[in-house]
């Protein structure tokens, strides 16, 4: 007969278990929303100054050394030896 009160105290334990792990679980799952909305912030925040970053070198003036074809730097093409 011990062992129907031994059962009956294993489940309370378990029960408790439970509860303890649903209240963990509802707590890491508003840490993953948290660190997934920081996450998609900055990659919008990056890719904003990504933006800002090609709109500046856009307005940068073309030099001879960056290998732009003649025609896009308004130089003389120049004839190639043989």
């Amino acid at each position: 007969m011990s062992r129907l009160p031994d059962l009956a105290e294993r489940i309370e334990r378990l029960l408790l278990r439970h509860e303890e792990q649903k209240r963990t679980n509802t707590l890491l799952e508003q840490q993953l929303r948290a660190v997934a909305d920081e996450r998609d912030n900055l990659r919008s925040r990056l890719a904003a100054a990504r933006a800002r970053i090609d709109a500046l070198i856009d307005r940068l003036p073309a030099s001879e050394g960056d290998g732009a074809s003649p025609a896009e730097s308004g130089d003389k093409p120049r004839s190639v030896q043989p």
